[in-house]
């Protein structure tokens, strides 16, 4: 199967009808250039008891004022429905899932209209699997993420209050799919574009289920540097990691075999937004997002001794989250 098709593959809907289940797009993105960062969300609810229904925000991070938040939807869908790709069905917005991905709309005092293309010089699209490839497609987990587009040039302009900012060719971000049922009990998030196509993902969380909920955040890693993607078994490897969660500052950090991760992440409350989450089963939960946050990333390796490999220091370019129940 080409890469193209992969992605193709790793964008495609999930839901088939099922009561219970949850599943989003997002889009994320910073420009240096600009000062932007931009986070899109489109997100299908279908309730354990009540009709399907589509919804979701757009938020816009500037550089010298508060964030911008703007909600779209709720729109009921039909069951048999599944997740609706033509412009008008969405509630304000619209996506097209095949690559490059497209997301555009309106919703109060934001516009948008973004173009995320893969960088590959020959149209590669390479998606990460921050969960492992075969707990996503048999669904063997109570909820997991992908980045069908991990590091893309994102092109297009965006609003607010009717003034345009066209992005710049620096503009960089990344195009992801969960599909689960429901959100964890706490979670932290981090997207790092670490330049030169290295990307870092971290999705790290309790899960809500009787008894996992009594242990410490799960944390799913993957390092995409110099084309190879560490670790080999993202699940395998979790165990391994530990997180402390918290805000405005929260970290991972763990050894698999001879390499050693440290990520540290700082979520400035003036550059983010809290938005409320519902879950299939009408609990609730509280996600503070940014995408202009900080980030510092280690990467070491043993040989006779430990040895720093490499270091990235994000400064107002790392995407990051962290959700908690009230």
């Amino acid at each position: 199967m080409s890469p193209a098709s992969v992605a193709a593959e790793a964008l495609a809907p999930r839901w088939q009808g099922q009561p219970g289940r949850v599943e989003v797009y997002y889009v994320t993105l910073d420009d240096p250039a600009t000062g932007l960062g931009v986070w899109v969300h489109h997100e299908l609810v279908a309730p354990l008891d009540g009709p399907p229904y589509v919804h979701g925000w757009a938020a816009v991070f500037l550089s010298d004022a508060p964030p911008v938040t703007e909600r779209f939807g709720p729109v009921t869908l039909d069951p048999g429905a599944g997740i609706p790709s033509a412009p008008r069905e969405w509630p304000g917005a619209w996506v097209t899932l095949d690559p490059p991905a497209v997301v555009a709309g309106q919703a109060g005092r934001l516009e948008w209209e973004l173009h995320a293309d893969d960088p590959g010089d020959a149209g590669e699209v390479l998606p990460l699997y921050t969960f492992p490839r075969w707990a996503w497609d048999k669904e063997a987990l109570p909820a997991a993420q992908i980045v069908p587009v991990p590091n893309a040039r994102i092109r297009g302009v965006v609003a607010v209050d009717g003034a345009p900012v066209t992005l710049s060719p620096e503009a960089r971000g990344a195009v992801a799919h969960i599909y689960g049922h429901g959100n964890a009990k706490q979670w932290g998030w981090l997207h790092a574009d670490l330049g030169g196509g290295d990307v870092l993902e971290v999705v790290t969380a309790t899960s809500r289920r009787p008894g996992l909920d009594r242990l410490p955040p799960l944390a799913f890693v993957q390092l995409r540097a110099r084309g190879r993607d560490w670790p080999r078994d993202p699940l395998v490897a979790a165990p391994l990691f530990r997180t402390r969660l918290g805000l405005p500052a929260w970290s991972v950090r763990g050894t698999v075999g001879r390499w050693r991760l440290r990520a540290e992440v700082t979520i400035a409350p003036e550059a983010s937004v809290a938005l409320s989450y519902t879950d299939p089963d009408g609990a609730t939960a509280t996600c503070t997002n940014s995408e202009r946050a900080d980030a510092e990333i280690v990467l070491e390796h043993r040989r006779a001794r430990w040895e720093v490999a490499a270091t990235w220091t994000l400064r107002g370019r790392a995407h990051a989250e962290v959700g908690t129940r009230p």
